[in-house]
């Protein structure tokens, strides 16, 4: 139900939040960023970074990117997402090995990863939490946790939808926990239940597959939804993109520099 709030209480509320440059709000219970929608952005995850792109939010790798390329990117009024997977393992990290075969699935189709069992947040707690103070203290302003969907997948475990949302609640919790802003990535099935627990999304092809509409709950919370289309031309989903608010862009699979905007 609607909650009516009296002119003057309102004024007071409006006096507490400011609008940064970026887009964003300041909020009045702490300093954690919330990106609003429209939101333009980078996504680099490989090559060297590159800095230029004229945009006031750059998503890079959590543990390629250092804390000297997050405050260069500062520098440049710009805030910054760290990337990591937080659902599947990836045998190249340097804290691969702390991480039990107990809780290793199936590949998830790329290269080095396999899912990993949600279920066991005894093992996978103490490492994530871990993985988020590395992006806290490298000065990173959110994180996207990747591989937030796989009860939808063949893991090699019998995970339920249950599972999924306990898992990802935690991690919007321990992200919240260090100040830092939180992504739902993907897992477009949950958006109602999870768009309370993050503040912004993150997506992949939803115009290819035709599911973007599933993404205004984001919107309509003013949360950003940072989008990306891989196959298909801009003119393909730049229109609809412009209607639903998304914050939306082609790029390589690689997820190099190259970008190309709606």
């Amino acid at each position: 139900m609607r909650r009516l709030i009296a002119p003057a209480v309102l004024l007071l509320l409006l006096a507490g939040c400011t609008t940064a440059p970026d887009g964003t709000e300041d909020r009045p219970d702490g300093p954690r960023w919330q990106p609003r929608p429209g939101t333009a952005w980078q996504w680099q995850l490989s090559g060297r970074l590159d800095t230029s792109v004229d945009v006031p939010v750059y998503d890079i790798d959590g543990f390629d990117q250092s804390a000297r390329a997050v405050a260069a990117l500062h520098r440049e009024d710009r805030k910054v997402i760290c990337y990591l997977s937080t659902g599947a393992w990836e045998d190249w990290r340097p804290d691969a090995a702390k991480f039990p075969r107990s809780v290793l699935g199936r590949g998830n189709g790329w290269e080095g990863e396999r899912w990993l069992d949600i279920r066991r947040t005894d093992v996978l707690e103490p490492l994530m939490a871990a993985r988020l103070d590395m992006c806290r203290d490298k000065g990173f302003d959110a994180v996207e946790p990747d591989n937030m969907d796989g009860y939808q997948n063949r893991t090699g475990f019998p995970l339920t939808a249950r599972d999924q949302l306990r898992y990802n609640r935690l991690i919007a919790r321990l992200a919240h926990e260090r100040g830092l802003a939180v992504g739902l990535k993907n897992d477009l099935d949950q958006i109602p239940e999870l768009v309370g627990d993050f503040d912004f999304a993150v997506n992949e092809q939803c115009a290819q597959y035709g599911e973007c509409a599933a993404l205004s709950p984001f919107v309509k919370a003013g949360k950003a939804v940072f989008h990306v289309e891989y196959e298909l031309p801009t003119r393909r989903f730049c229109a609809e993109s412009r209607r639903l608010r998304l914050s939306s862009m082609l790029k390589k699979y690689e997820l190099g520099a190259w970008r190309r905007a709606c």
